[in-house]
């Protein structure tokens, strides 16, 4: 039968379903709207609005839910997301994670969690979601418990095993978790995943050769998978193969969050064909002020090729950004501006891979604000001894799990620092930021703390630059005081970053910086007394 273009006659049945179809998904998007405009109110009044519908429209259910989970309403929220989750698959609390996360009340799914739990206590899938939550907030007993429950009720499960291997990553037993994704490989040969994730493991773990295999072997099973190709990339920089590695990191783009812009306007490959004379680049912000410290140094090359360099960042870093040499204009907020190409920050290096100036320009390439250092000069003028800058902690981002569940393995508290207090000859000065600075009383030398009249990063580069010596965690102090030219003691986990390769104690991005690693998971005992003893000695050269 040929289709018409005529309208249904009035008393075509499929006319009110069609309708009424139309008005109840139309409905459903103004109450997503209204969520997203942080109205839960309105959400919930549009959303009752059709109740008499919700019987067959699930996501109706889970917009009910997040409107009452906004409201603390926890008792009818988990009545909705039981709604919500009747069928086999994911329970429904599991896409309220992120949301929750991302305002920042991941402990409030706790209580709805109890709630959900108390109605169905044998749902699986509620086990595995509460885990997931204690996982995040380092409770990890109680949800290895939870993982254990639920295995006993679904023995084989996939995303529990998942669970329980990122637990037992999370707590230093790698080599279960590696058991349970080769498990998880041997049971199902065609699934990339358990191969990726034990390469990321074994990657972590500096066994390069290892990960290497692993990534021959998932790479031809999902060649354009981005989470994939992201991962080998990171085994490849870890391994010193930085060509190669930099380019397989161009794969992040498939991600969200890495750039809005156009790709067929990246810039390319720095080559003698590529003719960049009176061109406009904007460089863009993308991850971390780490990254962006770290990849300013590929700006005076830049610049060198005749390109007009437009560097669009953040507010705390612009001063820094507009003293590197070759930079024509620095913004931060605001429209997008006018370019011919564009470049966030990490993929610089890519650009320069080919070239003579493949680590960018030498150390320093940074450098501090004259009038800044010279008024931190004057004031620690009487201080003869060895100044030591301290950095215990990076930024925890608990709206970012990832960096959130990264941060507590670098990071650590200041009292793990206490040995360093009785160096004789040495000031120690703080250049910790935010929460964790309100250890500093608990320090038991004298620890200075100037940090709150530093209200950006040029302002820290200014009372760096009239220290001795940084000792830091893995955080952005480290490329500041790096970039700037400044002797740098990073203490660094076991599971470390690509970016620092494996097993050394130098590294080429600084060639003032000393590594000094844990030798066993989340121990910094020995890496204290390490640093103690490298204090020492400066302290007898000084």
């Amino acid at each position: 039968m040929s289709a018409s273009l005529d309208r249904p006659a009035p008393d075509d049945p499929a006319l009110p379903h069609e309708e009424e179809q139309l008005t109840s998904d139309s409905r459903l998007a103004r109450a997503q709207n209204a969520l997203v405009r942080r109205n839960p109110e309105e959400a919930l009044t549009i959303a009752d609005a059709f109740a008499h519908d919700t019987t067959e429209i699930p996501a109706l259910h889970y917009v009910r839910a997040r409107a009452l989970f906004h409201l603390h309403r926890y008792a009818e929220c988990a009545e909705e997301l039981e709604k919500a989750s009747a069928n086999v698959g994911p329970h429904a609390i599991v896409l309220l994670l992120d949301e929750a996360v991302s305002v920042r009340r991941r402990d409030d799914l706790l209580p709805l969690l109890e709630i959900c739990r108390r109605r169905k206590p044998d749902d699986a899938r509620l086990m595995d979601a509460e885990a997931t939550v204690l996982i995040q907030l380092a409770r990890f007993d109680e949800a290895e418990l939870l993982l254990r429950q639920s295995l006993h009720r679904r023995p084989g499960n996939r995303n529990t095993l998942n669970l329980l291997a990122l637990l037992l990553t999370e707590t230093g037993r790698f080599e279960g978790a590696l058991a349970i994704m080769n498990d998880l490989r041997v049971s199902d040969p065609q699934d990339w995943e358990p191969i990726c994730n034990m390469a990321c493991i074994l990657s972590s773990l500096g066994r390069m050769e290892e990960a290497a295999n692993l990534y021959r072997q998932a790479v031809p099973m999902a060649p354009r998978d981005p989470r994939l190709r992201l991962n080998h990339s990171i085994t490849m920089l870890k391994s010193g193969r930085m060509a190669q590695g930099w380019a397989e990191h161009e794969w992040r783009f498939g991600l969200p969050g890495h750039t809005s812009m156009p790709l067929d306007r990246l810039l390319p490959n720095i080559s003698p064909s590529l003719d960049l004379r009176g061109k406009r680049v904007l460089i863009t912000q993308e991850e971390g002020l780490g990254d962006t410290l770290m990849y300013l140094r590929y700006i005076p090359p830049l610049a060198r090729t005749g390109a007009i360099v437009h560097i669009w960042g953040t507010e705390t870093l612009a001063a820094i950004c507009e003293r590197v040499v070759g930079v024509a204009e620095v913004q931060f907020g605001g429209e997008t501006p006018e370019y011919d190409y564009h470049c966030p920050f990490i993929s610089l290096p890519r650009a320069f891979s080919g070239t003579s100036d493949a680590m960018g320009a030498p150390v320093p390439y940074l450098s501090a604000d004259r009038r800044k250092a010279e008024m931190w000069r004057q004031r620690l003028q009487d201080d003869h001894k060895l100044r030591v800058g301290l950095v215990w902690a990076g930024a925890a981002r608990p709206e970012d799990t990832a960096a959130l569940m990264v941060d507590r393995q670098r990071s650590m508290p200041l009292s793990t620092l206490t040995p360093l207090a009785n160096i004789e000859g040495a000031s120690f000065y703080s250049l910790q930021k935010d929460r964790p600075a309100e250890q500093i009383p608990d320090f038991p030398g004298k620890l200075i703390n100037f940090m709150p009249e530093c209200h950006t990063m040029d302002d820290t580069a200014a009372l760096m630059v009239n220290l001795d010596i940084i000792v830091s965690v893995d955080t952005s102090a480290v490329h500041l005081a790096g970039g700037l030219g400044k002797p740098v003691i990073m203490m660094d986990r076991v599971n470390n970053c690509w970016r620092w390769l494996h097993g050394r104690e130098d590294t080429p991005w600084y060639p003032q910086m000393t590594i000094i690693r844990q030798t066993h998971f989340a121990d910094w005992s020995d890496v204290v007394e390490r640093v103690k003893r490298r204090l020492e000695d400066a302290v007898a050269a000084h």
